[in-house]
């Protein structure tokens, strides 16, 4: 497995990966880690694309991805994938698709613990009354990614 930290505008991000895929990218705080002087070969277009993503220039995700968790959490990470790039969907929708109201304890615990901050679009999910409840990377992150990926931009009034 190869590591790299990089830096993004809410923090410094962790990529993990190997010839299998990306394992892990997550963020963390600013003085966490250090960001990495070189990047691993099979890591730099996990990095270029989330520059591409930071900057405006990517929607989609192409990435191999191989991240680590029981068949209930991959099922439910695999429909995160689903949800495009501007979207929102309520943790009781994501329930509802994946076809068992009664889990949504166990689809908002798996999407807790999805290991590829922004590729798997956890953050793209919220409660059903549209607050911005539970995020591991924290409220702040979520809201910023959600205003990024919104398709109004706020217009200048001068």
């Amino acid at each position: 497995m190869e590591t790299v930290f990089v830096n993004s505008p809410l923090g410094i991000t962790k990529i993990v990966g190997d010839e299998n895929g990306i394992s892990i990218i997550s963020v963390s705080d600013v003085g966490t880690n250090e960001v990495s002087k070189k990047i691993p070969e099979i890591l730099k277009d996990a990095v270029l694309q989330l520059e591409e993503y930071f900057e405006g220039k990517r929607k989609d995700f192409d990435l191999k991805l191989n991240p680590q968790g029981t068949e209930f959490q991959q099922k439910v990470w695999k429909a995160l994938l689903e949800i495009p790039y501007g979207k929102t969907v309520s943790y009781m929708d994501q329930t509802k698709k994946l076809g068992d109201v009664k889990a949504i304890r166990a689809v908002a615990s798996a999407n807790g613990k999805n290991p590829l901050w922004i590729v798997v679009p956890c953050h793209r999910v919220i409660g059903t009354n549209g607050s911005l409840t539970g995020y591991a990377g924290g409220l702040s992150r979520k809201k910023w990614l959600l205003e990024h990926e919104s398709p109004s931009a706020q217009q200048s009034l001068f």
